[in-house]
């Protein structure tokens, strides 16, 4: 099993992947880690500061990733060497997971005109901010977590399905997959 990266930026989404990162490592006991651009601290967009265990330069030197997770935040620019890491993992057909509009970055590694994808992000928010479209919006579907091959996005809002659907990618729960899944639909519903 390899490392599982989580890429965080300013303002990035927490709330979105803490799940996920959660059952991943203590279920899953897989090694996790954060990569930045640069080794300053982030905050978040809940106002915590995350400091990464590494950059994305130094991500793309590793042969053992098994899947990087993109959190949501902001549309910004985006640095070669994430488009890089993200093109060579799509390329080693690892898992490739963003939710809300973390997308983007896959949009613009070219990895979604292959793909069928979700997003937060309206061609509305794009106009209003003024900035190139990062989706190829005739692979857009409108649903809360899209599954195809090794890449799953999803909307803002369905983090718990974004994270169960990594889990069964990753096989988190094994032979358990249905049974937890159930358990927290049960206490979501509650």
């Amino acid at each position: 099993m390899g490392k599982i990266i989580c890429l965080i930026t300013e303002d990035f989404a927490d709330f979105e992947i803490t799940l996920a990162f959660h059952k991943i490592k203590n279920v899953g006991h897989r090694d996790v880690l954060s990569a930045g651009y640069a080794y300053e601290a982030v905050m978040s967009e809940s106002g915590l500061f995350y400091k990464p265990n590494l950059t994305v330069s130094e991500a793309l030197e590793l042969d053992d990733i098994e899947a990087l997770i993109i959190p949501g935040g902001p549309i910004r620019d985006q640095r070669p060497e994430l488009t890089d890491l993200i093109v060579k993992l799509d390329g080693d057909k690892k898992l490739l997971a963003a939710i809300c509009n973390g997308p983007q970055y896959l949009g613009r590694a070219g990895v979604l005109h292959k793909h069928t994808f979700t997003t937060s992000c309206s061609i509305e928010v794009i106009h209003k901010l003024g900035v190139e479209d990062p989706f190829p919006r005739v692979n857009y579907s409108d649903l809360r977590v899209v599954r195809d091959g090794n890449i799953i996005t999803a909307k803002g809002r369905a983090f718990v399905d974004f994270s169960f659907e990594v889990f069964d990618y990753l096989n988190i729960y094994g032979d358990r997959y249905e049974e937890q899944e159930q358990l927290f639909k049960d206490i979501m519903n509650k």
